[in-house]
């Protein structure tokens, strides 16, 4: 393990006897991805804190095109834990969750925490969130819009969480759609776990069908569901067979540029305007809304249609 750290970037560390690798996410993962299979390889264990996560997380500086693809690609190193945290309550439960299994219980992983780099406030965590946190999500806001027989269901990650809570009150005050925001902490945790029951499953046909804690949690709840994160949108994707309903996915696909946050995430599609166009368009698909309200919503919000799309610009 410890050459994996000293390798791996200039910035390492060791706290006691838990190795903690930092490294800054602009450099690509095509630095350090060898480093991470042989570590998982020799079984290594500790933490990865991945600064300035994400592709929109950062002004003005222009990311290598693997950068984008941190998290995506975290579900091919079967050993490594991947984690998209947004608020301080979130980083903290995921470190304790890795201290305790790895350390006290021994178990073999890598956990991989990503960290932000823009100032927002930290709330407080929501009672009963811990579970949630570690195994991939859990229910961060419900907003009602009084008298509407609308809802959605929107998942926010990262430093795209907060763009999910900007639409939810979008969608509450200016459309009259009430929504949950769901906090993905790891949709490769989630996505292993419901691979692992349906495995499960196939193996033990006589024996009551398991359901993963994903299942569990959207059971009966109403869509459609729109996910949206700073990656590319292969990473939301993971959960499509185990969403119950429409399930619309925004992600950064396309080449790196250098702009403002603001700019960047209007250029992706992932900002709280392209959230609201695209619940409201999914709402149309299921005709429980009409195609004059998404037009109006297109206008209203100032925003281009005839944008260039971010995958070939």
């Amino acid at each position: 393990m410890s050459s994996f750290i000293a390798a791996g970037t200039a910035y390492a560390s060791m706290a006691g006897t838990i190795p903690v690798l930092r490294l800054l996410l602009m450099f690509g993962f095509q630095r350090i991805g060898d480093l991470v299979w042989a570590a998982c390889d020799m079984r290594a264990k500790g933490f990865m804190i991945g600064g300035t996560a994400g592709r929109n997380d950062a002004e003005r500086r222009r990311f290598a095109a693997s950068r984008w693809t941190q998290l995506a690609q975290r579900h091919r190193f079967p050993q490594v834990r991947a984690y998209d945290p947004v608020f301080h309550y979130e980083t903290a439960t995921t470190i304790f969750d890795g201290l305790r299994r790895l350390y006290q219980e021994g178990e073999t992983a890598i956990y991989y925490i990503t960290v932000e780099n823009e100032n927002y406030v930290m709330p407080a965590m929501p009672e009963g969130a811990e579970e949630g946190i570690v195994k991939g999500m859990y229910k961060f806001s419900s907003r009602e819009a009084p008298g509407s027989k609308l809802r959605v269901q929107l998942f926010g990650s990262g430093a795209i969480l907060r763009s999910a809570l900007d639409a939810q009150e979008m969608l509450a005050e200016r459309y009259k759609v009430s929504s949950d925001v769901w906090s993905v902490t790891s949709y490769t945790q989630l996505r292993r776990e419901a691979q692992e029951c349906r495995r499960w499953n196939m193996l033990h046909p006589d024996q009551p069908p398991r359901q993963s804690y994903l299942e569990k949690t959207l059971a009966g709840v109403e869509g459609p569901f729109i996910s949206a994160s700073d990656y590319v949108q292969a990473l939301g994707e993971q959960l499509t067979p185990w969403i119950p309903g429409d399930y619309y996915v925004l992600g950064t696909d396309g080449m790196g540029r250098s702009e403002t946050r603001e700019a960047l995430r209007r250029h992706f599609e992932v900002d709280a305007e392209s959230i609201t166009i695209a619940t409201l368009h999914r709402l149309h698909a299921q005709g429980k809304l009409d195609a004059s309200v998404v037009a109006q919503a297109i206008k209203d919000l100032d925003y281009d249609p005839e944008k260039v799309n971010p995958l070939y610009a």
